[in-house]
């Protein structure tokens, strides 16, 4: 943000930012579609496994990811167990997604 931007109040997110939003409230929106939890219930840091998430519903969610996103998840760290952390590593796969391309 600009000193000139920020002077009149403008908030200014980078690309990067906007794309991580995004990435969060598409998974918390393909929550709510498929287990019915409001998105408003869903803190990002929280456990998901205060959800109800055990390892094979998350196994599955993450399968539902990949579908629908279309992308493919590498293995999951065995700690990672928020929304946040599954946002990130959703926008880690999208931004490598187009090196990987131009390598084909």
């Amino acid at each position: 943000m600009t000193d000139a931007e920020g002077a009149r109040g403008i908030a200014t997110t980078t690309p990067r930012q906007r794309f991580q939003m995004s990435s969060l409230k598409e998974l918390q929106d393909l929550i709510q579609e498929k287990y019915g939890i409001d998105p408003a219930d869903l803190d990002p840091a929280a456990s998901m496994r205060d959800k109800g998430f055990d390892s094979l519903a998350l196994a599955e969610f993450l399968f539902e990811i990949e579908d629908r996103l279309d992308i493919t998840l590498p293995d999951p760290d065995p700690e990672m167990d928020t929304l946040a952390q599954l946002a990130a590593l959703v926008d880690q796969v999208r931004a490598e997604a187009p090196a990987q391309q131009k390598v084909a």
